[in-house]
């Protein structure tokens, strides 16, 4: 489709003769301009956690306060300027292992 497009024929010739949408041949021929090959780019990929910079905080924060809520940790990056989700912050607890016991002195962290 490119190869036509690049001929000569118009982007409406091009898609009613190979049945596609005009869209899709427009975009096609644009990224082939762009560069240089029509294969799509990369989708998805590997994201840095958002709290990595602030592990030595919350490490000690639990270390002070055991019994901090996830709800209590977040108020309080946020307070710090990071905005995160409860999730993140969830998650980044998960991954450094950091989980509670459930036991009447120290709630358990839980992800509801």
């Amino acid at each position: 489709m490119v190869a036509a497009v690049a001929a000569g024929e118009s982007c409406r010739m091009v898609a009613a003769r190979f049945g596609v949408a005009v869209s899709s041949v427009v975009k096609w021929s644009q990224r082939y301009r762009a560069t240089g090959s029509v294969a799509p780019g990369q989708m998805g990929g590997h994201r840095k956690p958002v709290l990595e910079p602030h592990r030595a905080f919350i490490k000690q924060r639990i270390r002070q306060t055991p019994h901090l809520t996830l709800h209590k940790l977040k108020d309080e990056l946020a307070a710090r300027g990071v905005k995160v989700s409860h999730n993140a912050v969830w998650t980044f607890l998960r991954r450094e292992g950091l989980r509670f016991k459930k036991n009447a002195v120290r709630p358990r962290i839980s992800p509801r």
